[in-house]
């Protein structure tokens, strides 16, 4: 009998021990068969969770059209479209790369894939919606009056122009402008814009119509001789001075696109885009 119980006892403790290390075998099994689990890692503050970082935005501009983008009397590459395109590339944390190219192979290269974008006051048409995507507008087109400095201030409205001198440039779309909304005025067109502005500074005209950008430089430079000033606008017409500058992307490069756009805005609610806007131009043209 006490043997019978002895061998109770042992067989007890026997399979009490095997369960005992049954269970942390069957565990580590279970643990083994079951699929990890990826950490959890929050990204950091500020890091977008979507998108492919950019290392590099490779721009193309021109270089003949100043204020925009032109060579200084150093050899380098300057101007408002220049540094609004670092300015981009600074407030993305990317490298920039501005080189330039003579006007009509900028889109040519951009569509071989030379380039990520375009910036080079760049109007926007229906010619170029159809090969290429744009950004948001960074700067609008508008056409002003100038004339003689006088301490007469001259409200600019059809009625007010009716019979006033106006030179424009035959064949521009100021001229179209002036035909379909000031037929009152007597109209006097040149062979040239130059030649509208001497019109007003010789006295043979009243006022000259034309493109805000060429105004502002020539009342303020020294081919007027400080005769002119703006008069009234600025005049904001799609129809007839374009619908802005944007710059040039490609259709697939929808992120490129969208990143841009932000940074606009960024760089517009900082101050960044006022403090060039005043760089490049002496007078708000718009």
């Amino acid at each position: 009998m006490r043997n019978l119980i002895i061998s109770a006892v042992l067989t007890s403790a026997i399979l009490i021990v095997a369960g005992l290390i049954s269970v942390p075998q069957a565990s580590a099994q279970a643990r083994k068969e079951a699929p990890a689990e990826a950490p959890s890692i929050a990204p950091p503050a500020g890091t977008p969770t979507t998108g492919t970082r950019r290392f590099v935005i490779r721009f193309l501009t021109d270089s003949e059209f100043p204020p925009f983008h032109y060579y200084d009397e150093d050899g380098v590459l300057t101007g408002f479209d220049v540094d609004l395109a670092r300015a981009i590339c600074q407030e993305l944390g990317t490298q920039c790369d501005v080189r330039a190219l003579p006007w009509n192979e900028l889109l040519p290269a951009l569509r071989r894939g030379e380039a990520d974008a375009v910036i080079a006051a760049q109007r926007i048409t229906p010619a170029l919606l159809k090969d290429f995507d744009v950004t948001d507008r960074y700067f609008y087109t508008a056409a002003w009056f100038a004339g003689l400095r006088t301490s007469q201030r001259l409200t600019i409205t059809p009625e007010q122009l009716e019979r006033r001198r106006i030179a424009v440039a035959r064949g521009s779309p100021h001229e179209a402008y002036l035909r379909t909304f000031f037929r009152e005025s007597a109209i006097e067109t040149t062979e040239t814009v130059e030649l509208a502005r001497e019109a007003v500074r010789q006295g043979r005209a009243d006022l000259v119509f034309g493109d805000g950008i060429g105004l502002v430089f020539w009342v303020n430079g020294s081919l007027s001789q400080d005769c002119c000033e703006l008069k009234g606008g600025p005049f904001f017409e799609p129809k007839f001075f374009g619908d802005g500058l944007a710059i040039t992307v490609p259709h697939q490069d929808v992120e490129l696109k969208r990143m841009i756009n932000r940074t606009l805005e960024r760089l517009r609610r900082s101050g960044r885009y006022e403090e060039l806007i005043l760089r490049y131009f002496p007078n708000r043209i718009f």
